[in-house]
Parts: C-alpha cells; structure tokens; sequence
C-alpha cells in the first residue's frame, strides 16, 4: 500500500460497566484486559484508543470488539481520522507520555 493511499485511524472505546457484584468486576477486568492486550491505549478513565491503518483494518478490530462484550454496561464504539484525534483539544491536564511521542508518522507496520 503507498504511503499516501494509507489512511491511518483512530477508534475510541468509550464504556461504562458496572462493577456492584463479584461478576460484574470480573466482567469489567476481563473486558479492560482485552482491550489493553489488542493495542487499546488508556486516554482516561473508561476512555481507550487505538490507531488502525484503513478501513479494513478498523472492520477487523471492530469484529473482535463486539466478539468479547460484557453482557451489561455501556459501550461505544468511534471511528475518527488521525487528523481529527490530532485535533483534539486538551481543556486540563496533560497529555500523557504515549501521546507525546507516538504519532502517526512514527508507527511501523508489518
């Protein structure tokens, strides 16, 4: 794939899970596990991202998402371009060490 036909992506997991029962908490860590071990970056609290390279690809994660979902909660799901994530305002706080120094131009695929 050239270079400039590459359309890099961001999906953005937002969700919120109970965690009242010894069940629901076991849910929550299995799900966040997932998402930690399939390349999901923390932004913030109940906030993940991860950068895909096309379509294609944001299909593919899209699929093993919905594959290992809690039965309860709330999940969403959304896909924006790298240069909109770039875009993105920060209102306070600081931008943590993986977002500092990780960009798209910097990513190797294989």
């Amino acid at each position: 794939m050239a270079k400039a036909t590459r359309r890099y992506m961001r999906l953005i997991v937002f969700f919120d899970l109970p965690t009242v029962t010894k069940a629901e908490k076991r849910a929550y860590t299995v799900f966040r596990r997932f998402l930690l071990q399939d390349g999901y970056d923390m932004i913030q609290w109940s906030v993940y991202g991860r950068m895909v390279n096309g379509f294609d690809d944001a299909e593919k994660h899209l699929k093993r998402l919905s594959a290992s979902l809690p039965k309860e909660g709330s999940i969403r799901c959304l896909q924006v371009s790298e240069k909109q994530f770039a875009s993105m305002k920060l209102l306070v706080g600081q931008r943590s060490f993986q977002e500092k120094t990780v960009n798209a131009q910097q990513i190797l695929l294989f």
